[in-house]
């Protein structure tokens, strides 16, 4: 997918205001007829959306005890909470978690970007 910007403008210039077809910008642009089609039906270039989960085979078992454990510090105070490395430390002495402390960290930093992340994806 083009991205620069200039590429883009110019175009959607050529095609919707210079009277160019969309057959001579794919030949002059060098670009798939599919590629021409997307470039003038978004006045900007769309950001990556991934659209589906990925499976996540070492933390899958152990999201529920991730959970009642987050579930659990709601009740008490702030500065009583599990951190990452807490939990981390928890899950591979209490449930025999073999995983890395990242792939735990990135799992924990997606639950918590979730909510600020927008419904849909443009297209």
């Amino acid at each position: 997918m083009i991205t620069d910007m200039d590429i883009w403008t110019n175009i959607r210039r050529d095609v919707l205001t210079g009277g160019m077809s969309r057959r001579e910008a794919c030949k002059k642009y060098n670009l798939n007829f599919r590629t021409i089609q997307k470039i003038l039906s978004h006045a900007e270039p769309p950001g990556y959306c991934q659209t589906a989960t990925r499976d996540k085979p070492t933390m899958g078992p152990f999201v529920p005890i991730i959970h009642e454990i987050l579930e659990a510090d709601k009740q008490v105070h702030k500065k009583q909470r599990h951190t990452g490395k807490r939990i981390f430390d928890r899950l591979c002495s209490e449930h025999g978690y073999n995983g890395g402390i990242l792939e735990e960290d990135e799992w924990l930093d997606e639950r918590n970007a979730r909510p600020q992340q927008s419904e849909g994806c443009p297209r």
